[in-house]
């Protein structure tokens, strides 16, 4: 068996690929394929429309919200949200809490100014900072909500007297939330809810069209809200698993029923992490990601045999990003208990062999 701990591209449910490959065979009895007919056609309008749908009923969406899928990942949406939101001269507020915030950060300076309110840099990004003030006459505030490579989440929804705006990409869907609280949310599909190459937002159609700048169409929410996600030829297969995806995450009982299964899954791995000798999490506890668990060893020398055990268990993903280095371990959604299990076990195995 493969334990799939990658932190995007990242497992999806075994059933997301059944259908899919069945469907770029033979998509609903059609003798077409998903990738072969008009994204125009009554066939995929019908994906687009239950996606859409989908995406409201499980986030319990209000009216003022449009759901959009767009191409590019969250990558695209650090340039795309200052272009609509920000005008020239003003300003928006953003939390610095990691290398996409920061990222983030950097794009939107193209176009206006940019109050970093705090930033957990000093720490090399391991907590979240607290005590920060957003300002009332920034246009907007920008944060990341879970950081993928730091292994940081937010657990609760800043108060905010502008309009919120989040990245969600790597906790999209794993926890309840007021979704309605945002004016605007993007996350990139890789990691809950679908295959790379699309890109969720939801935005509140009242904040958009305040500035004066001149946006090429493929740039501006209001035309992609016009056309139904549709101003040109959407990724078709990509969306097309973003519905199965959410279909199984409704079936499964919806965001609170995956949340208790998160929630066990991070508890089980912190509760070796902090019992056993060799293995140490390197983010305060207030702030440790559900989504993702990073970690280092006491004994740098033994991680490379970590490594290769692991490696010799049948688990993917288990070394971290170049810029932390140690370990990260993703726990999204579609991940079963069973591989939170199989990695804790051999982690008090390795630690009773050292």
């Amino acid at each position: 068996m493969i334990h799939n701990f990658n932190a995007g591209p990242s497992i999806l449910p075994r059933e997301v690929f059944e259908e899919a490959s069945r469907a770029v065979l033979n998509f609903n009895g059609t003798g077409l394929s998903i990738l072969e007919f008009g994204h125009r056609t009554p066939l995929f309008e019908s994906v687009m429309q239950e996606a859409i749908q989908l995406v409201r009923e499980l986030m319990n969406l209000d009216d003022s919200k449009e759901v959009l899928f767009l191409h590019g990942g969250a990558s695209t949406q650090f340039f795309q949200v200052p272009m609509n939101l920000l005008d020239d001269g003003a300003t928006a507020a953003y939390l610095d809490c990691g290398i996409w915030g920061t990222k983030a950060i950097k794009e939107a300076k193209h176009f206006g100014q940019v109050d970093v309110v705090a930033s957990s840099k000093d720490r090399n990004y391991t907590y979240i900072p607290k005590g920060y003030h957003i300002p009332g006459n920034a246009s907007y505030f920008h944060y990341t909500t879970n950081n993928t490579v730091e292994g940081t989440e937010m657990h609760a929804i800043p108060d905010s007297p502008v309009p919120l705006v989040a990245d969600m990409s790597s906790d999209i869907l794993s926890r309840v939330m007021d979704f309605n609280r945002f004016s605007l949310i993007y996350a990139g599909a890789q990691k809950n809810i679908g295959a790379a190459g699309v890109n969720l937002v939801v935005v509140d159609r009242q904040i958009l069209g305040k500035t004066g700048r001149k946006i090429p169409s493929m740039m501006d929410y209001r035309q992609h809200i016009e056309s139904g996600s549709m101003l040109n030829t959407p990724p078709v297969f990509a969306v097309y698993v973003c519905l199965l995806t959410l279909r199984w995450l409704k079936n499964r009982g919806g965001v609170a029923a995956i949340e208790k299964e998160n929630i066990a899954k991070a508890e089980l791995l912190y509760r070796t992490l902090d019992e056993i000798p060799h293995f140490r999490p390197t983010v305060e506890k207030e702030d440790r990601s559900r989504m993702n668990v990073v970690f280092v060893m006491d004994e740098p020398s033994l991680e490379q045999e970590f490594l290769a055990a692991c490696k010799n268990a049948g688990m993917v993903g288990v070394k971290g990003h170049r810029s932390v280095g140690g370990f990260r371990v993703s726990l999204y959604n579609a991940l079963p208990l069973e591989s939170v299990v199989a990695i804790t076990d051999l982690m008090k195995d390795f630690a009773g062999r050292h």
